[in-house]
């Protein structure tokens, strides 16, 4: 029995030119007990520590200067939350009062049963029958979004969907991704002009799904699912195509927003879907979707 493999050299896949014309510009990564600079005049943030008086790193990544304060930003870490921010989340455990999630956090997250609609969007105060009926609203395992509402003190985070755009998710295609790549912005619920709906997380949870109507938005305050509806093939391998151009993206360390997924759908068009888990073809969607976002850049 004879099967064809596919070999690829790096040394093929690097434009050494480019390499070499943005050696200045590429960040010096500092690695863990490395000195960063004298402490007298400057502060010590994030990621740093003070050994003979000098700051050093504690952690692998760039280094950050706000005024005099002195942090490093690491390469990899788990999601540090913001207030504000969106985030994808799995529901572990249904407590009393309160569902614990996962955030892709240090800690896990708490959803407290006052910050949810009731539904149908109704406005009330919670009663103990509504507290009974905690896993009809939502369950172990069941995906949400949310929004960061505070952050207590040993870092936990605390979630609120009080928002009919926030809620339970259906039908979908979850992506997990390094939260550093995802990109802060005002929005991060996303109508892409392919046909699919994206939701990007600050806490590196990518959620596809199929466009809802205006009627099917909001549904019953955040709880209506539609598991028994069928999505049609065509809006499956749309959401299959989008869902390996975020890994692709992701792969080549590229920033994760709505401009550059968009472009990266748009590269991809002239491969199958199946075909873009390939490692060349992944950095060839990364390198032609780099320089579309150049053009822009250099048009502003």
């Amino acid at each position: 029995m004879s099967t064809n493999a596919m070999i690829d050299l790096a040394l093929d896949r690097v434009n050494w030119n480019d390499l070499a014309g943005n050696q200045e510009k590429l960040p010096r990564i500092f690695t863990p007990g490395e000195v960063l600079m004298p402490e007298s005049g400057f502060m010590r943030g994030h990621g740093t520590f003070v050994e003979d008086e000098n700051i050093v790193a504690s952690v692998a990544g760039v280094i950050e200067k706000v005024n005099k304060l002195i942090s490093v930003r690491p390469l990899k870490s788990r999601y540090v939350g913001e207030i504000g921010d969106v985030v994808v989340a799995r529901v572990l455990d249904v407590g009393q009062k309160r569902w614990r999630v996962d955030t892709n956090s240090r800690l896990d997250s708490t959803l407290l049963l006052s910050s949810v609609n009731l539904p149908g969007g109704e406005l009330r105060r919670r009663s103990a029958e509504d507290e009974q009926m905690m896993r009809r609203y939502l369950d172990e395992g069941d995906l949400i979004s949310a929004e960061v509402q505070n952050i207590f003190e040993e870092g936990t985070l605390s979630l609120y969907t009080r928002s009919l755009k926030y809620g339970k998710l259906s039908q979908g295609i979850l992506v997990k991704v390094f939260p550093a790549l995802v990109k802060r912005r005002k929005m991060h619920f996303h109508k892409l002009a392919c046909g699919a709906s994206v939701i990007l997380g600050n806490n590196g949870y990518i959620w596809i799904a199929p466009t809802k109507s205006e009627e099917q938005e909001g549904g019953e305050g955040g709880f209506a699912q539609n598991l028994n509806e069928v999505v049609p093939r065509s809006e499956r391998e749309v959401i299959a195509r989008l869902r390996n151009c975020i890994l692709a993206l992701a792969k080549c360390k590229l920033m994760l927003y709505d401009t550059s997924i968009q472009y990266a759908y748009e590269e991809s068009l002239k491969y199958e879907p199946r075909e873009l888990l390939q490692q060349h073809i992944m950095f060839d969607i990364g390198q032609q979707t780099q320089a579309r976002l150049r053009d822009i850049d250099l048009m502003d």
